[in-house]
């Protein structure tokens, strides 16, 4: 029997990357996943209903958006018991250079949708006793120069993970938050070979992360093997941040 048997999760940002890797070990681990991003196709007749494993396009930032997410969990999975608000975008750039459409692209993406997310499945979790991985950064841990519109919304996105904690736990639901490092995405490559070349010297472990190594840190923190931890921070770096 897998970890996740029997479980019905929402993965956000799940085209590529750390999301898509969440959610192919979802499937592997005997879950029903909600795969959605924002560059997948919008042609929900095209869902393969038998299948464990469902895409659809999904825009973070919109209410509807993510009214249309939960029913189709529902509709055609029965419940949900899992969501992982992974959907994140960074464009680099100091405060000098970050323009006001920099920032609230920032914001839309990576701290409203989290919070879209969270208040949207909530009803739904509170039935199943369910829980919540909201992802963050090391850039939200110390000062982290050329990413300032990226590392406020994810300094962002813990302060309202430690609330949601709080405010959700009376409800059976646990929120936690995972912190990966330098991890193999389009994401970091888009900061150049350069600079990936020099944060990896900067790693103790002595590579970059990979994304299923990430996926396998949410996986436990989603099963009913962490069932005591909520508010939680996890850091997958290694140990860049330590």
């Amino acid at each position: 029997m897998g970890l996740l048997e029997g479980k019905v999760a929402i993965v956000t940002g799940a085209g590529r990357g750390i999301g898509a890797a969440e959610a192919r070990l979802f499937s592997e681990e005997g879950a029903l996943v909600l795969a959605t991003d924002i560059q997948f196709r919008s042609n929900l007749q095209e869902i393969d209903t038998a299948s464990s494993l469902l895409m659809m396009h999904h825009d973070v930032s919109e209410s509807e958006s993510w009214k249309i997410v939960v029913d189709i969990a529902c509709s055609h999975f029965g419940k949900i018991d899992i969501l992982v608000n992974n959907a994140a975008i960074a464009r680099y750039g100091t405060l000098f250079d970050q323009s006001q459409q920099d920032l609230e692209n920032h914001f839309r993406v990576n701290q409203l949708g989290t919070f879209l997310g969270m208040k949207a499945v909530v009803p739904s979790l509170a039935k199943t006793k369910g829980c919540i991985v909201n992802t963050s950064s090391i850039a939200a841990l110390r000062a982290t120069p050329g990413v300032f519109g990226y590392a406020g919304s994810k300094w962002a996105v813990r302060g309202m993970s430690k609330n949601a904690a709080v405010e959700l736990a009376p409800l059976g639901i646990r929120v936690n938050t995972v912190l990966p490092g330098m991890i193999d995405t389009q994401m970091m490559r888009d900061a150049g070979e350069e600079a990936a070349a020099q944060y990896e010297q900067l790693v103790p472990c002595g590579r970059i992360g990979t994304p299923e190594e990430v996926a396998r840190v949410v996986a436990f923190l989603v099963s009913d093997r962490a069932s005591y931890i909520t508010g939680a921070e996890f850091k997958i770096d290694g140990g860049l941040y330590t």
